[in-house]
């Protein structure tokens, strides 16, 4: 995606009724904006239906009104008349990207690619790591490096003290998004509800059949023959979050653990990219224990 000044979008749900779109490409229309592209979903079939209405705009705004927050209050009437959570995100500004990792730096690699090479749309003000290792490879992107230890059988009072470190680092930065790329750590409830919505983890799809260390060797026992990764929102219940993004690579019985392992690795980094990626373009809406998310 290309950063331009001026362009902007619009993402809001809302219990799902007739009018909506007719009211919100109105507002736009009146207010001089063209509308670029528009997405919506109604939550409304089957049984497990929420009810709710999404939807997603992409729009260009006249200079006059090239402004967020003078955006944000020109949807506070439409915003009141259907309940809507509505927010409106400035493709002029880069989000930031907050790096969490522990000793397995597939992920960490992959990302910090995507976003030297200019594929990944967004600043990285810092890493941190309850381990050393990545140090080096942090100062080669110029990118600062914070080492929090953790004590093997650290007590929770010792993590949640480290884990403050980390807001307080959030907050410093401006950080929008932290990224767990392999971060092998149980965050506490009250650090999963600070970062409520704005924390995408990643894990094999293994979970929860194969808990523990070397899932994957456990899946080459079992004779597996789909390797998976998923992406979701970080919640209190662990590995429990609303999912982004899956996807799964085929492997055999001529396969090895360490080839698991490998093709396992390569899913992670790409599942992961993909969700970091739709959630930076504001493309990830919370539905309840699920996401919807406009492509």
């Amino acid at each position: 995606m290309t950063l331009n000044n001026g362009q902007f979008v619009l993402t809001l749900s809302c219990p799902d009724t007739k009018g909506i779109v007719h009211a919100v490409s109105g507002l736009l229309y009146q207010a001089g904006c063209n509308i670029i592209d528009s997405q919506q979903f109604g939550d409304v079939l089957g049984e497990d239906a929420t009810g709710l209405f999404f939807m997603r705009v992409h729009f260009e705004a006249p200079p006059h009104l090239g402004d967020a927050a003078m955006l944000q209050n020109l949807f506070s009437h439409v915003r009141s008349q259907f309940g809507m959570q509505a927010r409106v995100h400035s493709l002029a500004r880069k989000p930031r990207l907050l790096l969490m990792v522990s000793k397995h730096g597939h992920c960490l690699n992959d990302l910090l690619f995507r976003w030297k090479s200019g594929q990944l749309p967004v600043d990285i003000p810092a890493i941190v790591s309850n381990h050393p290792d990545f140090a080096d490879l942090a100062a080669s992107y110029g990118i600062a490096f914070h080492h929090l230890p953790l004590k093997a059988g650290a007590d929770a009072q010792a993590k949640r003290a480290q884990e403050r470190e980390v807001e307080a680092l959030f907050e410093r930065e401006q950080v929008d998004l932290v990224v767990l790329a392999r971060y092998m750590q149980i965050l506490s409830a009250e650090f999963c509800d600070f970062l409520a919505g704005r924390a995408i983890n990643i894990h094999h799809s293994f979970l929860p059949s194969f808990k523990g260390a070397k899932p994957y060797y456990q899946a080459h026992e079992r004779g597996v023959k789909l390797i998976g990764a998923t992406a979701h929102y970080v919640t209190a219940d662990l590995d429990e979050g609303p999912i982004i993004e899956q996807d799964v690579e085929r492997v055999d019985h001529t396969h090895s653990p360490e080839d698991f392992t490998a093709v396992g690795r390569d899913v992670e980094s790409v599942v992961l990219a993909r969700a970091v990626r739709w959630h930076v373009e504001h493309r990830v809406l919370l539905n309840g224990r699920k996401t919807v998310v406009f492509r």
